[in-house]
């Protein structure tokens, strides 16, 4: 499990960004599908996009979906919104689901490639139905996308 993160700040908004399983072998993995970036850059550039936003953002992996439930279940004291790329998790996962719903946070579903492209077992996601929307498609900039959409809606819903 790594974490990256700024400084914290009271007055930022602060993100959350949760990588499921296998998205620490990103670069290595499939690249063809998944590109040639690693995790680590992905959370530095999420880093440095949130000090452009003025938000604090703390990124986390698991490869355990219990890990992730309980990561969404601790950010409603700490965060005040959930950009997440739940991997495989998004097509089985009811946990995931059943955990961003109980949390009522404004969550973002991002994925590198075009789930809807891919294999039909791809094309359920159980976390859309409960996130405010969804971004797939764009490679890295689907994170970039999705924590700027993100942003705008906690600025504006408040």
């Amino acid at each position: 499990m790594g974490l990256a993160g700024v400084s914290s700040h009271s007055s930022l908004i602060r993100i959350l960004v949760l990588h499921g399983p296998n998205l620490n072998l990103l670069g290595a993995r499939e690249p063809g599908i998944y590109g040639s970036v690693t995790l680590a850059e992905i959370d530095s550039m999420l880093v440095a996009e949130g000090n452009q936003l003025q938000a604090e953002v703390k990124a986390m992996q698991s490869n355990h979906e219990g890990v992730l439930v309980d990561a969404i279940q601790a950010a409603k004291s700490e965060y005040q919104g959930i950009v997440i790329n739940a991997g495989a998790y998004t097509h089985t996962s009811v946990a995931l689901r059943d955990a961003i719903a109980a949390v009522k946070m404004p969550t973002v579903e991002v994925h590198l490639s075009n789930i809807y492209q891919r294999e039909s077992f791809r094309h359920h996601s159980y976390i859309a139905g409960v996130a405010i929307g969804q971004i797939s498609g764009f490679g890295v900039q689907s994170y970039r996308l999705g924590l700027h959409a993100l942003i705008h809606h906690i600025r504006h819903s408040n």
